[in-house]
């Protein structure tokens, strides 16, 4: 066999052997993989962050700990734990929570961002306050990073 045949043979191999080797690319891990949805990667993002945080403020107006505790990232459960029922927490007993909007969704530096705002009543005084919730994907599942006093309106804002 000469070396222009050898060249043809060893060409003809990979390229056969190509589709083989290829056919796994852009799978996820098996510790990571998730169903399709049939959703854009963005579109699910949006979607299942919007999920999460719905969750989240449901439980906050049901006044239910665990329900809020399970939308958050595991690191942090601990601060949420120390803090959700203290006077300043989120689910502390002197206020509740009758109404809760998200406002805006949107992809952020550190994952998704959640805009929404919460009416806090305290016997009969009420006030808005705006939060803004960071989501992120860990693994197949999706959970709540971060929150912090803010967020983004869906209306432009006027304030320079």
């Amino acid at each position: 066999m000469g070396q222009q045949q050898r060249r043809v043979a060893a060409v003809t191999v990979l390229l056969a052997l190509l589709p083989v080797g290829l056919a796994g690319c852009g799978e996820a891990d098996a510790g990571g993989a998730a169903a399709p949805t049939g959703r854009a990667p963005a579109e699910e993002a949006a979607a299942k962050s919007r999920e999460r945080v719905q969750a989240y403020l449901d439980a906050l107006a049901a006044r239910d700990t665990d329900a809020g505790r399970s939308q958050l990232c595991a690191p942090m459960r601990a601060a949420f734990d120390a803090a959700a029922t203290g006077p300043n927490g989120d689910f502390a007993k002197h206020f509740t929570v009758p109404r809760a909007t998200i406002t805006d969704v949107r992809t952020g530096s550190k994952g998704q961002e959640v805009s929404a705002v919460i009416t806090v009543a305290a016997g009969s005084h009420e006030a808005d306050r705006a939060l803004l919730f960071t989501v992120t994907r860990t693994g197949a599942d999706w959970c709540i990073a971060g929150e912090a006093p803010g967020g983004n309106s869906a209306a432009p804002s006027t304030t320079p």
